[in-house]
């Protein structure tokens, strides 16, 4: 089976070459659809998103999404009610062909955007995760784990609660995020699993990435650059 990955998209969507998302399994975006996360730019990326050629479109929300942390769950359930082909995830899950895929949008205060928790009130949301799943979607990212949430001036602004949490999960295959827009990338430490960072937009915000695809089967990365 290929997963595509992608994040950070802040309105950009559009920008994506087509020939990056050529359809295929499943696709998952790791938060930041918007820019001011209006609820004119929520509805102009679910109606793209929802046209996507892909048989499961997974998303989280970010930083810039306001909308799903301001808005009620009732106003959330209702509008992604309109999108049937699209499923939100909010410190919830959902399994796929045996895939269990668990999605968060929290990350630890950063510049007082949306979804920002402060010190080890985090851990509220990580003591959701359930043990054994295979993919956990987070906006940001683990601290001290490899280079995906280092930015430009060399500050890591990862999680430490997450990153003791990730030690806990044992059938974990795929980590993936975004936020950093600068982290982008992939690696794996020995056999552990396959950490991503998927963000299509760079530091200044110009679209410059392409969407990470893997074949979990072979946790192999097969589209990157």
């Amino acid at each position: 089976m290929d997963i595509t990955f992608l994040s950070d998209t802040h309105n950009k969507h559009n920008l994506i070459p087509t020939e990056y998302l050529q359809g295929g399994d499943i696709i998952i975006h790791c938060g930041d659809i918007s820019s001011r996360g209006t609820e004119d730019e929520i509805n102009a990326f679910l109606n793209w998103y929802s046209k996507l050629p892909y048989t499961h479109k997974i998303f989280i929300a970010g930083n810039h999404d306001w909308f799903f942390e301001k808005a009620s769950k009732q106003i959330v359930d209702t509008k992604m009610a309109n999108y049937p082909e699209i499923t939100y995830l909010n410190d919830s899950g959902v399994e796929i062909e045996g895939i269990k895929i668990f999605g968060s949008p929290v990350q630890p205060y950063f510049h007082g955007w949306a979804f920002n928790r402060i010190g080890e009130a985090i851990n509220e949301h990580w003591n959701k995760i359930p043990l054994d799943i295979n993919i956990l979607v987070t906006h940001g990212g683990p601290l001290g784990i490899g280079y995906n949430n280092v930015t430009l001036e060399g500050q890591d602004v990862g999680c430490p609660y997450l990153a003791i949490k990730i030690t806990e999960l044992s059938d974990l295959k795929i980590f993936c995020q975004g936020h950093i827009h600068e982290g982008y990338g992939s690696f794996q430490i020995d056999d552990g699993p396959l950490f991503l960072n998927a963000s299509v937009l760079n530091r200044r915000y110009e679209m410059h990435n392409k969407p990470i695809i893997v074949n979990y089967d072979k946790l192999e990365v097969i589209n990157f650059g």
